[in-house]
């Protein structure tokens, strides 16, 4: 039996734009979400007059894992109040928690799987 397998060579190729390009729109779509959940958390916590440049200190910052990129989002410790973070967002026994963080993220989490959603799309088309 002889087996010709023809057009193998092209798919492969195919295939590998693609991913290239999933690759490039996946890394958008995380840094585009990042950015809203900063922006979002940021104005969850404006406005308290003890914390007026925490706002300022949350910053995000992409990476690429071994699963694809990833976005880390929250204050920066080198930015004035930003070593507050865990204290604002959890409290303490003196301090009541003020939720910024992570309800920015759950407000933005259906954005990151459209965004994927359209990144895969995109890139298979």
């Amino acid at each position: 039996m002889t087996v010709i397998v023809t057009g193998a060579q092209e798919t492969a190729a195919a295939l590998l734009r693609g991913m290239l390009r999933l690759e490039r729109n996946a890394t958008t779509a995380v840094a585009v979400t990042a950015g809203k959940v900063k922006r979002d958390a940021a104005q969850r916590i404006s406005g308290h007059s003890h914390l007026p440049a925490y706002p300022a200190s949350i910053t995000y910052s992409l990476s690429h894992g071994p699963m694809g990129p990833e976005a880390e989002i929250g204050p920066d410790k080198g930015r004035r109040q930003g070593p507050l973070g865990n204290l604002i967002e959890y409290g303490s026994i003196h301090n009541a928690p003020l939720p910024h963080l992570g309800p920015a993220l759950d407000a933005n989490a259906d954005d990151l799987v459209r965004g994927i959603e359209i990144a895969v799309w995109q890139a298979f088309r």
